[in-house]
């Protein structure tokens, strides 16, 4: 069962050089207590696409031009983008929990983490004090928070980066949402720190029965976490596929280029890894072909003067692209 359904999501950004067409008709769908990742290089429109749900990019300069996003809350079935302020602030708070990439910029330095972990459940759940603390005290724990009741009066400096991390983890799930939406929550911690943050995410999605979307430019973090992976490039899903079934035979050349780029343990260690030549496309313009054509190694006339639609390679496999890579031959009009 599908508990968020996104169609034709399209955002823009006014600014003095021009439009900036940051999202340009993106679809997909999340089944309840799914994990979908998103991928792709920066300025692909991964990050503003998942804020754009819950209306947290400016506005303005940004704007959403087009596109639904429908949403099972705990009140039914809701459109997150048409919903007023005061309903969508409720949506989010609830039923939907948002773990930002810097958590220190994320988390107000004048309240403890206790506090701010508090407030969300006496503001949606009608917790009184006493009863938020207890709660908060448990959730620091469950998130592996060591002396959680020690630390509920402790302020964010207090804390190191992944510690900071797991309390803005806290806060997202405080109220026992049904979607978790992480937005690169790893990229500024250290390896060992970055799989203690993953294990958390895994675990409470098992406990919680949470559906979770994941937004990373590691590949590498996705293979192990996702059930399923969509692969953005120029504000455009490149493809969308099951993610055994995208690292075994990838459909786009982006993808196939970006699996191509990873390093291999058994690959030799004088050989250079593979690069993507050119440079992603001006975002200025809206798209008007193929973004990733300038790029593509298999571009042909057909991919300069359109935008390709999304083709079904199987259930559960698309891939926006003229070309056909499996076949190694353009697709037939």
């Amino acid at each position: 069962m599908s508990i968020l359904e996104v169609s034709d999501l399209a955002v823009e950004f006014n600014t003095i050089e021009g439009v900036v067409h940051a999202v340009n008709g993106v679809s997909f769908s999340l089944d309840s207590r799914e994990t979908l990742g998103i991928v792709g290089e920066s300025g692909s429109g991964k990050s503003v696409s998942m804020m754009s749900l819950l209306r947290l990019i400016p506005e303005p300069p940004g704007r959403i031009r087009s596109g639904a996003a429908w949403f099972e809350s705990s009140k039914g079935r809701v459109d997150l983008l048409s919903l007023s302020k005061t309903k969508r602030a409720a949506v989010r708070g609830r039923d939907i929990g948002f773990v930002f990439q810097d958590p220190m910029s994320s988390l107000n330095p004048l309240m403890t983490v206790g506090e701010q972990i508090a407030e969300s459940m006496r503001l949606h759940l009608d917790l009184g004090e006493r009863a938020a603390r207890k709660r908060t005290v448990e959730l620091l724990d469950r998130v592996g928070i060591p002396a959680a009741a020690e630390r509920y009066g402790n302020y964010p400096h207090q804390f190191s980066g992944g510690m900071r991390q797991r309390v803005m983890i806290a806060i997202a799930i405080a109220c026992g949402p049904k979607l978790l939406i992480a937005d690169e929550p790893t990229t500024a911690l250290d390896v060992t720190v970055q799989a203690q943050i993953l294990d958390l995410v895994k675990n409470l999605r098992d406990e919680l029965g949470l559906a979770v979307i994941w937004i990373s430019h590691d590949l590498g973090v996705v293979a192990g976490l996702a059930d399923r992976v969509i692969v953005m490039y120029g504000g455009l899903v490149a493809e969308c596929a099951p993610v055994d079934e995208l690292y075994e035979q990838p459909r786009h050349p982006y993808t196939e280029g970006l699996l191509e780029a990873l390093p291999r343990v058994d690959q030799d260690r004088g050989e250079e890894l593979r690069s993507i030549e050119g440079t992603p496309p001006d975002l200025y313009l809206a798209p008007a072909a193929c973004p990733f054509a300038p790029r593509c190694s298999y571009a042909f006339d057909r991919c300069r003067q359109a935008v390709p639609p999304r083709y079904v390679v199987n259930n559960g496999h698309d891939t926006a692209c003229f070309y056909d890579l499996a076949e190694r031959r353009p697709r037939s009009e």
